[in-house]
């Protein structure tokens, strides 16, 4: 078979990506097997491949492929979500470029163009996972606005409306006036902002007296309907009853009483402006004052903001800021460090905005939510470390505003049949809305052209957080044979970036639509960061082109340096280099398989040290095997990539193959090669998962396979009991083989030219091993000895002794002088040290890791000391 010399992963990866797709392995149907299932945490329908999204497939696609060699039914659903806040700002930016306003198109003309977009450039994403070798089932592909998830979607509203848990209320909200919608807590990030406090005086009404408060936000000054004093502040009595006048506007405002008020802040007097701060509107709400919104919904000041009107907030900042310096207003600034919430998507400040809003009642849905990770163990996170994060988010959960004001979304199944704010009926049909509203308002000539549909859209997470049941159609037909067989899946693998906005919402909708967890295990992948520890962005240039990194490392490559820096739960900082190891490994693998592949075969007798060579890689492999499966339990995949990797790097290409190549232009047994292969195919199986492209071409390279016999659906190795005494023999020969190797190089003995080893042999070490040692060592004779060899050069392992006899081989004087040197540079070495050790003082106050690596120098010394000694000894 003609192997190439070089592996072009290029040329590889798109031959066997076409081959799985071709004969479907990647699709699964309900049958006798356990299934195994993950839902991809479905990407942003307009994003493309990052960083994030690299690391996150690559463990998903690790955990489906060794399912599917273990013989389960491997079920991985891919699919996109549909991004309201983000696609919809995509798609008005394109329109821009044309001329039109979003605001100017019906609501009709404007998801015309939406769905257009998301045609044109929607799915990008998933179209590159496939470049990385991800291995989900395509004919699955869902997105959360296809017309089954968005029936679901509106199924589940109408069904918790009639439970009592979604309601409409008038509240202050999260209003980003970038995207000009509203956002739930969640998607508020508070950021500290080294911003002013300015001190305002208010002249006091009939009198020359004035009054100062302190604010941040002076052009909020438009909307304050009171000022308010704590009653039990002394020094503010004589204003108790009195009104002030707002500086600018000049409206008359009361000055009301409240214990809310903190006299140690600022002057002690608050501003009240309810329509623009929680906190005040609560005061508000107690002391009937009026609600005076200065705000329009891009957050430029209305007609309340008097000269103001139609200019930006900041803007206004400054110059209300200025006009009341120059009427003598301010009585002083000063530097404030403020928490300024901001919109996770677009990086708005938020401004806070009373507004008609729909909400979910979360306390009592969260309750078997919060027990299934916290108390029954239902659903583990992986690392357990943030257990505490999910703990504080769930026990202080607040309602959910589920409404946002877009028209990329479901749009909200409320139907207004009248003027009144109570005159609606919610239903998942205008059909079944219709007969509602008849029924409601008494009125059966009503029709559907009455009804008037709620224009605001549905929260993007309240598609998203049924995507574990949606997706198997478990919402509208609960008993169908997908969602009882694939449901509840196995693994989650997420970021901890949307512990709450995703994962705690889809157990929530777990518990309560199918009194069941939607997974098992949630494994918590840390962000991608650079080497400088910087999370990785756009702005600051350091994030790689992912697609440019698969074609200049190839994909198994890139999987490899991105498992290879990714500690479980930890942030992973990535190095390119990283994915040149990467590469190096497949490269190392691709020539063990060619240099294996260009053995002649005989039928001739198996060698004595072939035969005991392969009974210990057998061995290694269960024991590295065990190993692999612990840290897969653990989800800490880079460890068992590591296991891997030693293992046959270190154990598989630098022994075993060493200790079994035949010498130069000489046959290779059958047995020998014949086992050589075996162990080949068993190391392809574990390494496929990370490496699922590489390790096919080999597989099918090793001989013609059938497609039921291709890689992606062989048999995961068995673990088997092993003969843990053999491997740790094997841990002591390779320590005489690298002592007969240090000292070939120490004195240039060419690996060619043999020679003799004599063993003192204390510890009773086994003889079977000298076979291997005769071939690793070159050794021509290798024989037992019961005192020191004379003119030798020694080393030891353990309490034995080894001497490589040195006559004719080497210039005894020479080596005489150059040893001497060498023990009188150890000897002051260790003096040094050993001054070190004897100060109390150091060993007293030095940290602990220091004068441990004190000792171990000092311990290293003395046995070099002993080693230079025998040397010089067997010389003299």
């Amino acid at each position: 078979m003609n192997i190439p010399t070089k592996y072009s992963a290029s040329n590889v990866e798109s031959k066997w990506y076409n081959y799985w797709m071709e004969h479907n392995y990647f699709h699964s149907v309900p049958d006798e097997r356990e299934p195994y299932t993950i839902v991809i945490p479905p990407p942003n329908v307009t994003g493309v491949l990052h960083m994030g999204h690299m690391l996150n497939n690559t463990i998903q696609d690790v955990l489906i492929r060794r399912a599917r060699l273990q013989g389960k039914n491997a079920c991985w659903v891919p699919g996109t979500d549909h991004a309201s806040i983000a696609t919809e700002a995509k798609v008005a930016a394109k329109l821009k470029t044309q001329g039109i306003d979003k605001n100017d198109l019906t609501r009709e003309e404007f998801l015309k163009h939406a769905w257009d977009w998301t045609e044109e450039y929607g799915g990008v994403i998933l179209e590159q996972l496939k470049k990385l070798g991800c291995s989900c089932d395509w004919d699955r592909t869902k997105f959360t606005m296809d017309d089954d998830m968005s029936e679901a979607v509106i199924k589940v509203f109408v069904d918790l409306y009639n439970k009592g848990l979604i309601y409409r209320g008038y509240r202050m909200v999260n209003w980003d006036p970038e995207a000009k919608t509203t956002l739930s807590d969640e998607e508020v990030i508070h950021i500290e902002q080294q911003g002013l406090l300015y001190y305002l005086e208010y002249k006091i009404e009939g009198s020359d007296e004035k009054l100062t408060i302190a604010t941040t936000r002076p052009e909020t000054i438009f909307g304050d309907t009171a000022i308010c004093i704590n009653p039990n502040d002394e020094r503010f009595v004589h204003l108790k009853g009195k009104k002030a006048i707002v500086p600018i506007c000049g409206r008359v405002i009361p000055i009301i009483e409240d214990e809310y008020v903190d006299v140690e802040f600022g002057t002690g007097c608050l501003k009240v402006t309810p329509a623009h701060d929680e906190n005040d509107k609560v005061l508000g709400d107690k002391h009937n004052l009026e609600v005076v919104d200065i705000f329009n919904e891009d957050a430029t000041l209305n007609s309340y903001g008097l000269h103001y009107k139609g200019q930006d907030r900041f803007v206004v900042r400054k110059a209300v800021a200025k006009e009341l310096e120059v009427a003598g207003i301010i009585v002083k600034t000063e530097n404030h460090i403020n928490k300024v919430g901001t919109s996770e998507r677009t990086k708005a400040i938020i401004e806070p905005r009373l507004s008609d809003q729909w909400f979910l009642k979360m306390e009592d849905l969260a309750k078997p939510a919060l027990d299934a990770v916290l108390k029954n163990g239902d659903v583990k996170l992986f690392p357990k470390k943030f257990e505490n994060t999910y703990r504080h988010w769930m026990e202080n959960i607040r309602d959910w505003n589920i409404s946002r004001q877009l028209r990329w979304g479901q749009q909200i199944p409320a139907f207004y049949y009248g003027d009144g704010k109570e005159d609606f009926v919610v239903a998942e049909t205008i059909e079944s809305a219709l007969e509602l509203a008849k029924e409601k308002a008494n009125n059966q000539e009503l029709t559907t052209s009455d009804l008037r549909q709620d224009s605001d859209a549905l929260d993007t997470w309240f598609s998203s957080w049924l995507w574990p049941m949606s997706v198997f159609d478990g919402i509208r037909n609960p008993e169908n044979e997908e969602i009882k067989y694939y449901y509840p899946t196995n693994d989650l693998v997420t970021g901890p970036d949307i512990l709450f906005f995703w994962v705690a919402r889809m157990i929530v909708a777990g518990y309560e639509y199918k009194d069941q967890r939607p997974f098992e295990n949630v494994y918590l992948t840390g962000l991608v960061r650079d080497k400088q520890r910087r999370k990785m962005s756009k702005s600051l240039g350091n994030s790689p082109d992912a697609l440019k990194l698969i074609e200049d490392y190839g994909a198994d490559g890139v999987r490899v340096g991105l498992l290879l820096s990714a500690a479980a739960g930890n942030d992973l900082m990535f190095d390119e280099e990283l994915c040149n190891q990467g590469k190096g490994f497949a490269n190392k693998i691709w020539n063990a398989f060619r240099l294996v592949q260009g053995w002649e075969i005989k039928d001739i007798d198996q060698p004595e040290s072939s035969k005991i060579a392969i009974d210990w890689y057998e061995q290694k492999f269960q024991n590295a095997l065990v190993e692999i499966e612990d840290h897969y339990s653990k989800y800490r995949l880079s460890d068992a990539l590591m296991s891997m990797y030693k293992l046959i790097w270190d154990d598989f290409c630098s022994w075993l193959l060493e200790m079994i190549k035949p010498a130069y232009q000489q046959p290779i047994d059958k047995r020998t090669y014949a086992s050589v292969i075996s162990i080949f195919e068993n190391n392809l199986r574990i390494l496929h998962p990370f490496m699922p492209f590489l390790t096919e071409e080999i597989w099918q390279h090793i001989t013609d396979r059938e497609p039921q016999d291709a890689l992606i659906v062989a048999q995961y190795p068995k673990i088997e009991a092993f003969d843990s005494k053999l491997i740790s023999d094997f841990e002591i020969v390779k320590d005489i083989v690298s002592g007969i190797r240090t000292i070939r190089k120490e004195k240039n003995i060419a690996f060619k030219d043999s020679i003799e080893l004599k063993v003192l042999n204390n510890e009773n070490f086994e003889a079977k091993y000298d076979s291997i040692i005769s071939k690793m060592g070159h050794v021509s004779e290798m024989s037992s000895v019961t005192q020191t060899v004379e003119g030798a050069l020694t080393f030891r392992v353990l309490s034995n002794e080894y001497f490589i006899p040195m006559e004719g081989s080497i210039d005894v004087e020479a080596e005489i002088v150059k040893l001497t040197e060498e023990l009188k540079y150890t000897e002051g070495f260790l003096k040094s040290v050993q001054g070190k050790l004897k100060n109390e003082r150091f060993v007293n106050n030095a940290p602990e890791q220091v004068v441990a690596s004190e000792r171990k120098k000092e311990a290293d010394a003395l046995a070099k000391i002993e080693t230079i000694k025998a040397s010089l000894s067997s010389l003299q």
